[in-house]
């Protein structure tokens, strides 16, 4: 039996497939009218399965399943539409299925058996980070929203009193979260440079001067220049010779 939640803003629609789920012995835990309210609601009750209507008001189906993609533990996603227009953009969202309303009973039981399938398969690759004991993504909260940013876009983590600012080459995001704690976790993929700031190995160009002629980092892709202390210095420019840089 699979925990569901429906989405979609007409009442008789979330009834008709509320009927449809408890004939086949599906567990409906949850009903949403809005991509806001499907997306608040599958961070707090873990559904394995999202039916998810596409035209919703405010955040549509598509919107919120990109953002329910990035959670730690996402549910399987099959949209139920009454248009055929956006089906592309549904699979490139790596939705199960896409059901076009009115949904026939025996094309929904095959799409509940490909999330079955597919969740399973979610469960062991979480199983499996967890297991490492590393995070392969940092969740951030912006805009009222939840997003996963994944550890290979960051480019640095820089302390400032009790928030941390991750830096990827296009966003900015505060995080409540201690650089220590950070460096504990990540300390394979980041260097410290300052007792202020972390930053990825990968993500280290070479070494510069700013105007007060304190040394700097220069990372790829952003024009940010972090300083590094004179204590940190050494081991920075012995990384970089390893990494083979011109400094």
């Amino acid at each position: 039996m699979m925990n569901v939640l429906i989405v979609d803003d007409e009442q008789l629609a979330r009834q008709r497939l509320r009927l449809m789920l408890n004939g086949m012995g599906e567990h409906v835990i949850a009903e949403a009218e809005t991509g806001e309210q499907a997306l608040v609601k599958s961070q707090h009750i873990n559904p394995d399965i999202v039916l998810m209507d596409i035209r919703m008001p405010g955040m549509d189906g598509l919107e919120a399943a990109g953002y329910i993609n990035q959670l730690e533990n996402p549910p399987a996603i099959i949209f139920t539409t009454a248009y055929s227009d956006h089906a592309l953009q549904a699979f490139e969202t790596h939705a199960v299925d896409y059901l076009l309303k009115p949904i026939k009973r025996d094309r929904l039981e095959l799409a509940l058996q490909a999330a079955r399938r597919l969740t399973r398969a979610q469960l062991q690759n979480l199983r499996a980070e967890q297991e490492a004991g590393v995070r392969s993504r940092i969740c951030v909260k912006t805009r009222g929203s939840i997003e996963l940013v994944p550890l290979e876009e960051i480019i640095y983590f820089k302390a400032d009193q009790k928030y941390v600012t991750l830096r990827t080459d296009e966003h900015e995001y505060l995080i409540e979260e201690s650089l220590k704690t950070l460096e504990d976790e990540f300390g394979e993929r980041f260097v410290r440079i300052h007792r202020n700031a972390l930053v990825a190995q990968n993500g280290i160009v070479g070494l510069s001067k700013n105007g007060d002629g304190h040394t700097c980092i220069v990372l790829r892709d952003i024009e940010d220049r972090l300083e590094v202390s004179r204590r940190h210095l050494p081991s920075i420019r012995k990384k970089l010779k390893h990494l083979g840089s011109r400094v």
